[in-house]
């Protein structure tokens, strides 16, 4: 009886053994494989978190398919994620009252200004109750480009589980969720500039196909 369980306990053993070994083979290939992206990050068939100026941004494997939601523009026109079809957009959800909103608009201004065109808009959308308040903001702080975009109902920070304000979400030409980040960062960085100009690349070469 001894000599079977010591037979026992060595098969158990050499089977942990083989299991542990494969999880560290595992592991090291998904770790240290990569793709030719323009921003140099790894592709491992996981979600990938990015500094973006000392803010996490994650972005995910695979696009994400978003739910309606309806927002204004400053003509009280109602539109949807439709409208923006064709053009990557930067989804930004603030409101003049939180403080780390206040700290990062600038620098997304001066990103729709360099960056923004027919293929690619930062949409910074409101949820103040009272959409007056948005222009004397964004003249207290010299936002040149942006437009108005509001939510006075401030749902769709429900409809797109965002924790809390700023929360920023980069979406695709069809409409997707490629990522998002929670909080205030350095949206002129250079490494968001990679990720929007890696979206547009994925674009292009959709439109090719």
């Amino acid at each position: 009886m001894k000599t079977t369980s010591k037979i026992v306990a060595g098969v158990a053993v050499a089977l942990i053994g083989v299991i542990v070994i494969a999880t560290a083979l595992f592991l090291y290939q998904r770790n240290n494989a990569s793709d030719d992206r323009p921003d140099g990050m790894i592709n491992v068939a996981m979600d990938i978190a990015v500094d973006i100026g000392g803010q996490r941004f994650t972005r995910w494997h695979t696009p994400r398919e978003l739910p309606t939601f309806a927002f204004k523009d400053a003509t009280g026109e109602t539109l949807t994620l439709v409208d923006f079809h064709g053009r990557v957009v930067l989804l930004n959800i603030w409101a003049t009252w939180c403080p780390p909103c206040r700290e990062e608009m600038p620098s997304l201004d001066r990103l729709n200004a360099k960056l923004g065109g027919p293929a690619f808009e930062v949409v910074a959308l409101s949820i103040d109750r009272d959409p007056a308040l948005v222009k004397p903001f964004y003249n207290e702080f010299d936002v040149q480009t942006l437009h108005g975009y509001f939510d006075t109902s401030a749902k769709v920070s429900n409809v797109l589980r965002a924790p809390g304000i700023p929360t920023t979400l980069l979406i695709d030409q069809e409409g997707r969720e490629i990522g998002r980040a929670f909080g205030p960062a350095a949206w002129d960085s250079p490494q968001v500039e990679n990720l929007i100009e890696s979206a547009l690349l994925s674009a292009s070469v959709q439109d090719s196909e």
